[in-house]
């Protein structure tokens, strides 16, 4: 069995960079280690992190600390949070490691600036993802979050506004693409031009992934996307192999696997998200190899 592995499979620097803080913090720190909600989107991960002490907690946690967490660390993971968080950070006195990803917050500082200049944010993504709702927190005005062309054909502009758009960093950069265009057709409102500033803030190494994974399920007969189902962007991943390889499955673990998947097939294509260890990566690899 012929199997390419994707180059961009597995973590990416924001992740990579997020989990190994949470491990430094493990040998390092004597009190105890808590992470504003699951580290990364991958059971295994936070499983073995909450073996060696690590707890998961929420926002709401933050209300009424209790004596640990008081006494703890609260790790803001690489999604990023509002600016409303730190705010309740500081005001109960909680320490806290900051492992925010860099691009991300890098669109927080473009939403604060242009809500405060008084312009309307667009921002590209699911309102439901923890990264969207972070953004949204650094809005200091009007925001609209669109995921899918019925949303964006469903915009009214706000007259006399200026329109910034942003995006989530993990969306499909096609999607983006042509949901910009829907928007661009809005931009007369009575004959009056309702200027759009357009910030692409997709993360290069989506764009990268996104685009092997494309090129990938093209040539292979099977293609096998691994991640954790909670994983925003290895759905997305999902969704663009699909509509190149018909025979294209998500998979969390090598468990998952199963003979049928490669009936028929002499060439399998492996990729996988942001938030997928690269021993995963390797057993998926290796156990097709050996049983198929």
């Amino acid at each position: 069995m012929k199997v390419k592995v994707a180059e961009t499979a597995g973590f990416c620097f924001g992740v990579k960079r997020a989990v190994n803080k949470v491990y430094e913090l493990i040998d390092t720190e004597q009190k105890p280690i808590f992470t504003l909600g699951p580290i990364i989107h991958n059971e295994g991960v936070v499983a073995d992190l909450e073996a060696r002490g690590v707890h998961v907690i929420t926002e709401a946690d933050l209300d009424f600390p209790d004596d640990t967490l008081q006494n703890g660390t609260v790790v803001i993971r690489s999604h990023g949070v509002g600016k409303a968080i730190y705010d309740k950070l500081k005001e109960k006195n909680i320490s806290y490691v900051d492992v925010t990803c860099p691009f991300v917050l890098k669109i927080h500082r473009i939403v604060e600036k242009e809500s405060l200049a008084g312009n309307h944010i667009i921002i590209i993504g699911d309102k439901d993802h923890p990264e969207v709702q972070g953004i949204c927190g650094w809005c200091q005005g009007p925001y609209t979050v669109i995921r899918n062309k019925e949303e964006a054909e469903a915009f009214v502009p706000p007259k006399g506004k200026k329109i910034s758009i942003v995006s989530q960093t993990t969306f499909n950069y096609n999607k983006f693409k042509d949901l910009v265009e829907i928007l661009c057709k809005k931009r007369y409102d009575n004959n009056v031009l309702n200027i759009l500033n357009i910030l692409n803030t997709i993360c290069n190494a989506t764009e990268e992934r996104q685009r092997e994974a494309k090129n990938i399920a093209g040539e292979v007969d099977t293609m096998l996307v691994v991640g954790g189902r909670h994983s925003s962007n290895t759905q997305k991943l999902f969704e663009i192999c699909k509509k190149e390889c018909g025979n294209t499955y998500y998979i969390q673990t090598p468990v998952d696997l199963d003979s049928e998947m490669f009936q028929c097939s002499s060439y399998v294509g492996i990729t996988a998200g942001a938030s997928t260890p690269n021993k995963i990566i390797e057993e998926v690899q290796e156990h097709v190899r050996i049983k198929f």
